[in-house]
C-alpha cells in the first residue's frame, strides 16, 4: 500500500533551517575542510542533492583532536564537579526537545524516516542525556577498609579525548547516545557522523553552544569513513574510539586501534532471529515481528529479519504475516501515513535490492519483493517476505538493513537453536512463548548479547547493550558507559604505621 497522493504534495518540500553548505565545527568554530573539500547530500526520496558538506580528512582531525586535546588539558570540562556537568547534561536535553519538531523534519528528510518515527529518536536523545546526567552523580565507587589499618578506594578521571563515529541509521538519537556518557564523564569529543546523513549532526553545535558546553569539549568533522574516520582512529592523541556500524568496517577500526593500544567499544551488524513457538500467542507475536523489522524501515540493527516458527502454526503464521505486511503504508517520509519510507541512499537500495533478487531464487515470494506503484523516484521498497527460507541462503545469513524478512520453520527446540544460531552474528533475538521456563532456559542458550522474551526491543537505559560474536565487541550502557569513558585508579591510603621487611638494614 502507497499514499501517492500524499507523496506528490510533499515531495520536494524542505524542512526550514536546512543549511546551504554543512560545514565542520572545531574548537567552537564552524568551519570549512582544509582542502575545501565538499560532498553531495542527497535527499532519499529522490536521489536529488539538496546541500552539500564539508569533506574532512586527516588534516581536519588534526585541527579537532587539537581543539579537544586543549580543552581537555587546560580547560575546564573534566575538572568540574559532576554536579556542575549534570546542570549542563540538562540543558543540551533541553535545547533538543525545544528544538523537537525541526529536528524530526531534518531527520526525516535526511534519512528516509517516516517523521512519526523521527519524532520518537528526538525524545529518545534527550532521554539519553538526561539519564547521563542523573547517572554520573548518582554512580558510587568502591572503598574497603584494609584490616591492619589501610583504606583503599576508587578514583574515576575521564579518559582523554574521545572519537565517535556514528551510524546513519537514526543518527541523531545514536550520536546522543555516545556524546551523553562521553561528556557525562568529562571526556571531550570528535565526532564523526556518517557521510549519508550529516544534516541532523550540524544542529548539535548550537545545542551545545546554548547549553553552555566550553569551546573545543565538542568537535564535529564530517567526511568518510575512508578519511576523516580512518584519520580519527589512528590519530595518536585520540584515547578511546566508540563505533556503531557494520562488522567489515568494525574489523579494520579493531586493527587500527590496537596499533596505539586505544580502548575501544563497537556496536556491529545484527541477523537477529524472532522465535516463534506453537504455543505463542500469535496476535502479540505477528504485531511485534512485523514492527521489529519493517520500523526504521528495516534499517536497524536489532531488526529481527529471521523469523524462525514452529511447524503447527507455520502456515498460519506465514499468510497472516504476508498480508499484513502487503498492507504496510509506504510512501513519502514526511507524510504522517506512512509506515515505511525510502532507504537512505541510492547506494544502500542497490545493496537491499540485491538481496531481494537473490531471495527469490532462495525462497518463496509471499509479499513485496518490488517498488510500489506510483514511487518510481527515490529509494522505495515494498516490505518484502520470503518464506521457506532454508539455513544456508544468503537472505538468511547476511544483514540486509532494509525492509525484507525471512521466515523458516522448524520441528523441534534443538532445532529452533540450530537454526537461531546457524549465523555470525550475535546482537539480538526475540523468543516467543507461553512456557516461561522454556523461553528462560531458550533465551540463555541464544547466542546474542540481548533476548527478549514476549516483546520487541524494549529496553532500560541502565541495562547493557551491546553483541557478541561479529555483532561487537563491550558493551555500553548504564554504569558499563561510564566505565568505558573514565580510567579507575586504585588508591591506597596507610591510615598508621605500616610494618615493612627492611631490606639491608644492619
Amino acid at each position: 500500500m502507497t499514499s501517492s497522493e500524499d507523496t506528490a504534495r510533499t515531495a520536494g518540500s524542505l524542512p526550514p533551517g536546512i543549511p546551504d553548505g554543512i560545514r565542520h565545527y572545531i574548537g567552537g568554530r564552524h568551519v570549512d575542510s582544509v582542502s575545501g573539500a565538499t560532498f553531495e547530500v542527497l535527499d532519499p526520496a529522490t536521489n536529488r542533492a539538496y546541500t552539500t558538506a564539508a569533506s574532512g580528512d586527516a588534516a581536519d582531525i588534526d585541527l579537532a583532536v587539537a581543539a579537544a586535546k586543549e580543552a581537555f588539558e587546560t580547560g575546564p570540562w573534566p575538572r568540574m564537579r559532576a554536579r556542575e556537568r549534570h546542570r549542563i547534561l540538562h540543558r543540551i536535553a533541553d535545547a533538543v526537545e525545544a528544538r523537537e519538531d525541526d529536528l524530526a523534519a531534518m531527520e526525516s528528510f535526511d534519512t528516509g524516516l517516516p517523521i512519526t518515527q523521527a519524532r520518537g529518536q528526538a525524545r529518545r536523545a534527550a532521554e539519553n542525556f538526561r539519564f547521563f546526567a542523573d547517572l554520573v552523580v548518582a554512580q558510587r565507587s568502591d572503598a574497603f577498609e584494609v584490616p591492619g589499618g589501610q583504606l583503599n578506594y576508587v578514583h574515576r578521571r575521564p579518559v582523554g579525548v574521545a572519537g565517535l563515529i556514528t551510524p546513519w541509521n537514526t543518527p541523531f538519537m545514536l550520536e546522543s547516545w555516545k556524546l551523553g556518557p562521553a561528556l557525562a564523564s568529562g571526556c571531550t569529543v570528535v565526532l564523526k557522523p556518517a557521510e549519508f546523513t550529516p544534516l541532523s549532526a550540524s544542529l548539535w553545535a548550537g545545542i551545545m553552544e546554548e547549553a553552555g558546553v566550553p569551546d573545543g569539549v565538542f568537535n564535529l568533522v564530517g567526511g568518510y569513513g575512508e578519511t576523516a574516520g580512518d584519520a580519527l582512529v589512528k590519530h595518536p592523541d585520540v584515547s578511546l574510539v566508540s563505533f556503531t556500524g557494520e562488522s567489515s568496517t568494525g574489523q579494520t577500526i579493531f586493527r587500527n586501534c590496537a596499533d596505539g593500544l586505544k580502548g575501544m567499544s563497537m556496536e556491529l551488524g545484527g541477523k537477529s532471529p524472532a522465535i516463534v513457538f506453537a504455543d505463542a500467542d500469535l496476535d502479540a507475536a505477528i504485531d511485534s515481528t512485523l514492527f521489529g523489522v519493517f520500523s526504521l524501515n528495516g534499517e536497524r540493527c536489532t531488526a529481527g529479519s529471521r523469523i524462525l516458527v514452529e511447524r503447527p502454526i507455520y502456515d498460519e503464521f506465514v499468510a497472516r504475516y504476508a498480508e499484513r505486511a502487503d498492507r504496510i503504508v509506504v510512501g513519502h517520509p514526511q507524510d504522517p501515513a506512512t509506515e515505511v519510507g525510502a532507504l537512505v541512499h541510492p547506494e544502500h537500495f542497490a545493496k537491499v535490492w540485491g538481496f531481494v533478487e537473490a531471495g527469490k531464487s532462495e525462497g518463496r515470494l509471499v509479499a513485496g519483493g518490488c517498488r510500489p506503484e506510483g514511487l518510481e523516484e527515490g529509494n522505495y521498497l515494498r516490505p518484502t517476505v520470503f518464506a521457506d527460507v532454508p539455513m544456508e541462503a544468503s537472505i538468511f545469513q547476511e544483514e540486509i538493513f532494509g525492509p525484507v524478512v525471512a521466515i523458516t520453520p522448524f520441528d523441534s527446540e534443538p532445532e529452533a537453536l540450530e537454526l537461531a544460531n546457524g549465523v555470525r552474528y550475535g546482537l539480538a533475538a526475540y523468543v516467543w512463548t507461553r512456557d516461561l521456563e522454556r523461553g528462560h532456559l531458550f533465551a540463555q542458550s541464544v547466542e546474542s548479547g540481548m533476548v527478549w522474551l514476549n516483546s520487541h526491543n524494549v529496553r532500560d537505559l541502565r541495562t547493557p547493550f551491546g553483541g557478541v560474536k561479529a555483532s561487537g565487541l563491550g558493551q555500553e550502557g548504564g554504569y558499563r558507559s561510564l566505565d568505558f569513558y573514565t580510567e579507575q585508579q586504585a588508591v591506597h591510603v596507610s591510615l598508621g604505621p605500616v610494618h615493612t621487611a627492611r631490606f639491608g638494614a644492619r
